[in-house]
């Protein structure tokens, strides 16, 4: 008997030009696919939601009266040894690349089959000790075993609050804005591989530079930054995570639709880091890079902003520049090459954790 009419036309179906019945790569989904099969389903609008979900916001921003409250979600599914720690400091990072501090933060935690008591603990003390850091208060949340992982997964949800009108958003930059970024390229996808693979690093790295590495992971909050330029003025901020630079920057420049132009040889990155990437060869430019924020200023304020990020104990460097509409997105490389910035698609970290 021949297949029904259902499902042959299921296989002829495509979505962004995936055939429907073809599975989908590891990592974020598809900037396409995303606006095909996630965000057109979504019809219901209320007068107090200011923005809304679309490629490259991390935020939904709420109408309070004299506040606006400003949310994210966000997972962690690539890490195991720091996954505690990397679940607060996702989604505050979010919240605060809006220039918005986080107060409260959710957990929905999923543990395999065969986790212990000692394992959960472990667990809630790295979120808790990481929390009271950044006067983040756990406000709630779930927590279960279930056969439904084959590893930690958590999913935690931030909101913070500001006075109406203070959000950052990228649909501020216009051309000739300044790109800056903080710390440098690959910082999180650095440490997670190196607390979870640091036997295959052995013979790469010294043992100094896997120690160095896994502390990358202490670096990876961008609450002081986004605060800090955030209470100057920017013209949008983006923490820099799954994707790495070039998708942080294709899609801040997707809101605003613009151009934009990178120079590679202006990109902090460290050596250790540029060792592990050649080592499984990766792109740290298209790594995890939780930790680092790009920020978009205007000219006039990109002095103030770089003061204020510095004051805070951070380091801040010009990249590249916003284009005008319709021009093209651009990375220039350390050969002088120009080279299309394409969108984000499964970060580099997952061709590591399989």
């Amino acid at each position: 008997m021949g297949k029904s009419k259902v499902t042959r036309d299921m296989k002829q179906k495509e979505f962004a030009g995936w055939p429907a019945d073809q599975p989908l790569p590891v990592g974020k989904l598809d900037t396409d696919l995303l606006r095909e099969i996630v965000f057109k389903h979504i019809h219901h609008k209320r007068k107090e939601v200011l923005v809304r979900p679309g490629v490259g916001e991390d935020c939904a921003t709420l109408d309070f009266d004299q506040y606006e409250c400003v949310m994210s979600t966000d997972p962690i599914t690539a890490a195991i040894s720091e996954i505690g720690r990397l679940a607060i400091h996702i989604t505050c990072n979010d919240i605060a690349s809006n220039g918005v501090e986080p107060l409260g933060i959710m957990l929905a935690v999923m543990l395999p089959v065969g986790t212990t008591a000692a394992e959960i603990e472990t667990i809630m003390k790295q979120a808790a000790e990481v929390s009271q850091s950044l006067g983040v208060e756990i406000i709630g949340g779930h927590t279960e075993i279930t056969p439904a992982v084959n590893r930690p997964v958590i999913v935690s949800t931030a909101i913070g609050r500001t006075v109406a009108g203070g959000s950052q958003r990228a649909q501020n930059m216009r051309p000739d804005d300044v790109i800056l970024m903080t710390k440098q390229a690959g910082l999180e996808g650095t440490g997670i591989i190196a607390s979870d693979f640091a036997d295959q690093l052995s013979g790469v790295l010294t043992q100094e530079e896997i120690a160095e590495a896994k502390n990358y992971l202490n670096q990876v909050s961008v609450v002081k930054e986004g605060v800090a330029a955030g209470n100057m003025g920017t013209a949008g901020m983006h923490d820099i995570t799954e994707g790495g630079i070039l998708g942080a920057v294709w899609e801040l420049s997707e809101i605003a639709g613009v151009g934009v132009e990178l120079s590679e040889a202006a990109i902090p990155v460290s050596d250790i880091t540029k060792k592990v990437c050649a080592h499984f060869g990766i792109d740290y430019l298209r790594l995890i890079s939780s930790g680092c924020m790009m920020i978009i200023v205007h000219p006039d304020r990109e002095r103030a902003v770089a003061d204020a990020i510095e004051a805070a104990g951070v380091c801040v460097r010009r990249i590249g520049r916003v284009r005008g509409r319709g021009e093209p997105r651009e990375l220039i490389g350390v050969d002088g090459v120009r080279r299309p910035i394409d969108p984000p698609e499964s970060d580099e970290l997952y061709k590591v954790v399989k």
